[in-house]
């Protein structure tokens, strides 16, 4: 055998290996919650129920970890603000932390409200019905992650829900008001994410990159774009990671943070100078003053997830206890949270993304557009801003459409400007003689370092002087059609837009016909 097949049969087995390996780490977590679950028993005896709710629950949160932490991790990836080991340490241990410190004592049985479980003809049958949500949705995200496609877990386990509750007592226990404020997400999660995430991009270059001296400009504005970040990250902590164990109302979380960003301008501005100068007076120098800002934002975003998020796994898993617990097999409204329940959760988060999350995080930093620090900034604003604002609105969003809806609101903000300054060397070029082409660079090159107020004007005042000494553009028929060709451009890749928009509107059929069909595979097998 030749020594080129060698080697690529070693690098064959090095990726199968690796495959079995995250198979093995995955396998041994399962058998250390059924040994765990065994003992936890009710009376003293093995619930073989318990046993295999506590399964899928841990199951359902490893792949929380590895489809839904990309979005607080992914954009620091993709920009190089972190590497990838890193953002994987980091997210593990605080969407551990966020989980087990801020998870809460109680969670409701039923998640959002989306069916009546007064309607289910017993406890036993919503034992079924949250065991076949808690599969479903687990293994809908199984299914996404697999092609790398960033997906809500809040969707798709209200899906599952709904389409178990659907199968066990009819179309009328579900509330198709709360179906439709999910569906209403859709479109306003990924909308109000882009939008916010663009604006904030669109301030960064007329204040900062496109300016001739960046870093005088850096100096000013830095400082309260970082201040800015404090407040975000702050308010939406208080408000959101940690509401289990302090209770705010909106204005004091907003007051806090408010406090935070002052503090923060003030110790932040001399640094910001300091580093300035050091800098290059380029995109590539003064975006790495971002760097750092953007490592404490996704561990903030880490640990508020976690504990907003360990919910879909253990909220179903923490109900199913409480019933199987309950002499009478009673369903209540609000369910306490053993710690066996809440460290399944957090273990089994931490351990999805580590095994598994590199493939979204991956979709979501580099496979749809490309990212840097001050683009990763304004995604980190985005995800944090949008909830605070829609949250007080009482508008439904999902955090996982508003992180990738920014990814996609920099990357289209990014051809526009592209398309817009294509079309101005246009002009610039279609207002000069054909064989000028000396003329035409002088021009490109003034024009370049002229302030953006003064572009507008230098394009208006050239016009008038092309049309003042009656100088048509000589440029051909093939030269303008290879010019508008740049018009065209995309930084956005087409492919991905398509396959997870496609992906988010399928997830809550998709989970919740699944989950009827278990809900009735597992009826079938529990009934004598």
């Amino acid at each position: 055998m030749e020594l080129k097949h060698i080697s690529e049969l070693e690098r064959a087995t090095q990726r199968g290996s690796g495959e079995l390996f995250r198979l093995g780490m995955g396998l041994l977590f399962i058998v250390g919650v059924i040994l765990f679950a065994a003992t936890r028993g009710v009376g003293g005896e093995v619930n073989v129920m318990l046993v295999v709710a506590a399964v899928v629950g841990g199951y359902m949160a490893m792949n929380i970890g590895a489809n839904d932490v990309a979005n607080n991790v992914g954009p620091a990836v993709g920009s190089k603000a972190m590497s990838l080991g890193l953002a994987l340490v980091i997210a593990a241990v605080f969407e551990a932390a966020g989980a087990l410190i801020a998870g809460g004592e109680v969670v409701g049985t039923i998640r959002k409200g989306i069916i009546d479980a007064s309607q289910l003809p017993s406890g036993q049958a919503f034992v079924w019905v949250m065991l076949a949500a808690l599969l479903a949705g687990a293994l809908w995200l199984n299914i996404a992650t697999a092609v790398g496609a960033p997906v809500s877990t809040t969707h798709s386990i209200v899906g599952a829900v709904l389409g178990a509750g659907i199968a066990a007592s009819g179309f009328g226990i579900a509330n198709w008001d709360t179906v439709g404020s999910i569906v209403a997400s859709w479109v306003i999660s990924p909308v109000m994410g882009g939008m916010v995430a663009a604006g904030f991009l669109y301030f960064i270059k007329h204040r900062v990159t496109y300016h001739a001296d960046m870093r005088i400009a850096a100096k000013r504005w830095v400082p309260l774009l970082l201040a800015l970040m404090v407040w975000a990250t702050t308010s939406y902590l208080l408000l959101k990671g940690v509401k289990a164990i302090v209770k705010l109302s909106f204005g004091q979380g907003i007051l806090y943070g408010a406090i935070a960003a002052a503090l923060s301008f003030f110790i932040l501005r001399p640094l910001v100078a300091h580093q300035a100068d050091k800098l290059t007076n380029d995109k590539a120098g003064i975006k790495q003053l971002f760097t750092v800002p953007l490592i404490f934002a996704a561990a903030l975003l880490s640990f508020a997830h976690g504990s907003n998020d360990v919910a879909n796994a253990v909220g179903p898993l923490a109900a199913i206890v409480d019933v199987l617990s309950s002499t009478a097999g009673e369903v209540h409204a609000k369910a306490a949270i053993p710690v066996w329940v809440m460290m399944v959760g957090a273990i089994g988060i931490a351990l999805g993304l580590a095994l598994y999350g590199p493939k979204v995080i991956r979709t979501v930093g580099s496979e749809i557009t490309e990212l840097d620090q001050m683009r990763a900034y304004c995604i980190a604003m985005a995800a944090t801003i949008t909830v605070i604002i829609a949250s007080q609105l009482g508008l439904p969003v999902s955090s996982t459409h508003i992180a990738v809806g920014g990814v996609f609101g920099v990357g289209f903000l990014r051809e526009w400007i592209k398309h817009k300054y294509a079309r101005m060397e246009d002009e610039i070029k279609a207002h000069h003689p054909e064989d000028d082409q000396g003329a035409i660079d002088a021009f490109m090159v003034k024009f370049n370092a002229a302030p953006v107020a003064e572009k507008g004007q230098m394009l208006a005042d050239l016009k008038a002087q092309a049309k003042a000494h009656l100088d048509p553009a000589h440029f051909s028929k093939q030269e303008r059609k290879a010019l508008k060709q740049v018009y065209r451009q995309e930084l956005v890749k087409r492919s991905q837009l398509k396959r997870i928009a496609a992906a988010w509107v399928i997830t809550v059929p998709a989970s919740a016909l699944m989950a009827a069909m278990l809900f009735f595979m597992i009826r079938g097998m529990m009934t004598p």
